[in-house]
């Protein structure tokens, strides 16, 4: 499955943005799914996960409160909505893809997902 990470911008702090990730090649119903970011000089971290279902969802802490992230297994997208934005937030934004074997399953450690798209950049401006 190939994933593109779109939506990103340069936004005020206290804005909002909604990244999408879109697969092409493979239906996303079988993967769970994560959101990843990357600031200049910091480590990739966690933001969120849903499973393929949809039905189970997990935060990290910066996110939790702030973000939303949904899915459409028929339109075979992976969104991130992020509110409150903060000059923290900014980095480059990744979603990353994983072949679930249950419909609950959740993954917040990179080394677990297989499939990785193109990151978008986010940039809150104070």
């Amino acid at each position: 499955v190939q994933l593109q990470a779109s939506g990103g911008g340069l936004v005020q702090a206290g804005g909002s943005l909604r990244l999408s990730c879109t697969a092409s090649g493979r239906t996303l119903s079988s993967y769970a799914m994560g959101w990843f970011r990357q600031a200049p000089g910091k480590e990739r971290e966690f933001v969120a996960a849903i499973s393929k279902s949809g039905g189970s969802k997990y935060y990290a802490d910066s996110a939790k409160g702030r973000s939303i992230i949904s899915r459409d297994n028929a339109k075979n997208t992976v969104d991130l909505q992020m509110n409150s934005l903060k000059p923290e937030d900014t980095a480059v934004y990744s979603c990353a893809g994983r072949l679930s074997p249950d419909n609950d399953g959740l993954y917040a450690t990179s080394k677990f997902y297989d499939y990785w798209g193109q990151g978008t950049q986010v940039t809150v401006s104070s």
